[in-house]
């Protein structure tokens, strides 16, 4: 699949209303139809674009991360799953992983601005068992998360992954505030079990 031969440039000034066919233009995206990945990216562009800001703080850096969003929506449109959340989850987990890339892309750069001394302080504690368990906990955090509906699933990395409030998860998924701080509970309470957290 080719890329689209222009992607829209700058940061969205207003947000869109998020329409119910976001997983169609998904799919349409996904066979190569540029038209539906410009719909896309109209009704989408202005969340994508808050979460990248959210993430990066930076205006500059957010507008660079929404288009490399977009680029990778655009490459990798077929792994949409609708059994596992909504379009619009997608490509909001999607956005924050390239943020957060930009962020540690960035920290990594001012670590290797730092003077020879510090970069080769002896090491106190043992890294590759750090490392292991790090590992391991991201494992049963997928596991956790896998064990959850996905309706739970949906609202949980939106408020905790994504970093929105009750009532804005509310308004993305189209639902009561009340039914969304349940879903998000539920969830939590699922994951606690699930993790094991407390036993």
């Amino acid at each position: 699949m080719s890329e689209p031969s222009s992607l829209p440039t700058g940061a969205p000034t207003s947000g869109a209303p998020v329409g119910p066919d976001l997983a169609d233009l998904l799919r349409a995206s996904a066979r190569g139809d540029q038209v539906a990945f410009a719909q896309l990216y109209d009704a989408t562009a202005a969340r994508v674009h808050g979460m990248a800001l959210r993430v990066v703080r930076d205006p500059a850096q957010a507008e660079e991360v929404t288009q490399e969003a977009y680029l990778e929506i655009w490459r990798t449109a077929a792994r949409f799953d609708p059994s596992r959340g909504s379009a619009l989850s997608w490509l909001l987990t999607l956005t924050h992983r390239k943020a957060v890339d930009r962020v540690r892309s960035a920290e990594a750069a001012s670590r290797r601005d730092t003077t020879y001394h510090q970069q080769n302080q002896p090491i106190d504690h043992d890294v590759t068992a750090e490392q292991a368990n790090a590992s391991l906990e991201a494992r049963r955090v997928r596991g956790a998360l896998a064990s959850l509906t996905a309706v739970q699933r949906e609202a949980v990395e939106l408020a905790y992954f994504g970093g929105y409030t009750h009532t804005e998860v509310a308004t993305m998924l189209q639902l009561p505030v009340g039914t969304a701080k349940t879903r998000i509970r539920d969830g939590l309470i699922r994951l606690r079990d699930a993790m094991g957290v407390g036993q």
